[in-house]
């Protein structure tokens, strides 16, 4: 679990050793490109002058290869076949050596305890054949923020060669799922976006739905069945207090915040119809954006809170629309082959993404916001749940396995997949898992 000594971690960054990569440099990776051949990069172990100081260099190491190497983009070296020493390459690499190992970039830093008890952690990230720093930076923190300024050394190389922001340094929140498939218990759990630091936010007494992150990371929205009526709450992630935003019958998914926190967008059913409305969290007024006898469900909004997208069937089947903030201008997106439903808009954007069926299975997919350019990425039994990671190249979902005559299978799991359609990796959890939601940057 995050500790509260992490809020005063702090990053420095070390001006001394900040060099700007020369023109000529070959060290980038264009993550445009589909099937991207993983760039082999050499992760070398943390030096410390201590023995525990040692270890923890070798924790640090061992959490931004596993990083780097789950985004599918490169290929750590092992460490074995590493030719030049830690402590030597305190003074200087040896790049020959780095060269010989086939390391196109590598990475090296430094761990240190503090007077007043602190941690302090350097790195350095090195072009081998231009045998150039591409970046240097140091972190401050609490001893047990250690693997999270893991994940923020990972986060600095993801940039500096992606050109891209990383998405390490985050957390996603999910429904946990246990018990038989006629009675689940479901619960929500929060984790590490590498799965660590797992911990359960409710008990399990009663049903939970969908939850959303706030655009500040601290509270999450999620439904609720209160004597089988549907509640929405705030958890309040750093007090554990639970607020309830109201009683909402005929809703079937949660509110998603606007992008500046003070406003969810939310699917009501009255009378028969669900229509979209918006609340302002600060007075609590509700409004109501579309106005029609059909199902209009799962509303998202763009990232600068100036339009929004949600899924009606008034056109005979499920599609995807887009419309202004205030309702106005609604208009129809998708036009493939089956029902589309969930979109959610991507943090920079320019895709939606959105869960499809076709008589042959459930799809995850994205298209841009005008309808153009629609990809599938993966196929299923049973795929739902799309989820962005903050820098709008990933995509987190959910997947269900079909059940046999017996009763067997129907197990639930989380994986993630990147925009091109390749990568597709499970992401572990203790039970089965669902209606991933993935939390911006941690501030």
């Amino acid at each position: 679990m995050r500790m509260p000594a992490l809020k005063a971690l702090s990053l420095a960054l070390l001006a001394a050793l900040l060099w700007t990569l020369p023109a000529t440099a070959e060290v980038v990776i264009d993550i445009n490109k589909p099937n991207v051949q993983p760039m082999p990069i050499a992760v070398t172990n943390f030096a410390g002058a201590s023995g525990q100081e040692t270890q923890m260099g070798r924790d640090i190491a061992g959490v931004v290869a596993a990083d780097l190497e789950r985004s599918g983009l490169f290929k750590p070296i092992e460490q074995k076949a590493f030719i030049q020493s830690v402590e030597s390459l305190q003074v200087q690499p040896r790049f020959a050596d780095w060269k010989a190992v086939n390391a196109q970039a590598l990475v090296q830093g430094r761990v240190e305890q503090t007077q007043d008890g602190h941690l302090r952690v350097e790195f350095r990230l090195w072009d081998v054949f231009a045998e150039t720093q591409m970046v240097g930076q140091a972190y401050n923190a609490a001893p047990q923020g250690w693997r999270r300024i893991a994940h923020m050394v990972a986060d600095a190389i993801y940039k500096r060669i992606t050109g891209e922001e990383g998405y390490f340094d985050t957390q996603i929140v999910y429904v946990a799922e246990s018990g038989p498939q006629q009675k689940r218990i479901k619960r929500l759990a929060i984790m590490d976006q590498d799965s660590e630091n797992h911990r359960f936010l409710t008990d399990g007494q009663e049903l939970v739905l969908t939850p959303r992150f706030s655009p500040n990371q601290r509270e999450i929205t999620y439904m609720s069945y209160f004597r089988n009526q549907p509640r929405v709450y705030v958890l309040h992630l750093d007090s554990g207090r639970r607020e309830l935003l109201g009683d909402f019958p005929g809703m079937t998914f949660a509110p998603r915040f606007s992008p500046d926190g003070n406003k969810v967008i939310m699917s009501l059913s009255q009378e028969g119809n669900s229509n979209i409305y918006e609340m302002d969290l600060r007075t609590r007024h509700v409004t109501r954006l579309t106005n029609d006898p059909f199902i209009d469900t799962s509303p998202s909004y763009s990232p600068d809170s100036a339009r929004i997208t949600f899924n009606s069937d008034r056109s005979g089947t499920q599609q995807l629309y887009v419309m202004n903030a205030d309702g106005s201008s609604q208009q129809r997106i998708s036009f493939g082959d089956g029902r589309y439903a969930t979109p959610v808009w991507s943090p920079r954007g320019d895709l939606v993404a959105f869960t499809k069926f076709k008589s042959d299975g459930f799809y995850i997919g994205v298209m841009r916001p005008d309808g153009s350019g629609e990809r599938l990425l993966t196929q299923g039994f049973l795929v739902e749940g799309p989820t962005w990671a903050p820098n709008g190249r990933v995509l987190a979902f959910w997947r269900q396995t079909p059940t046999d005559s017996a009763g067997r299978g129907g197990t639930v799991k989380l994986y993630s997949i990147d925009l091109t359609g390749y990568n597709e990796r499970q992401i572990v959890t203790p039970l089965d898992g669902s209606d991933p939601a993935w939390s911006p940057l941690i501030p």
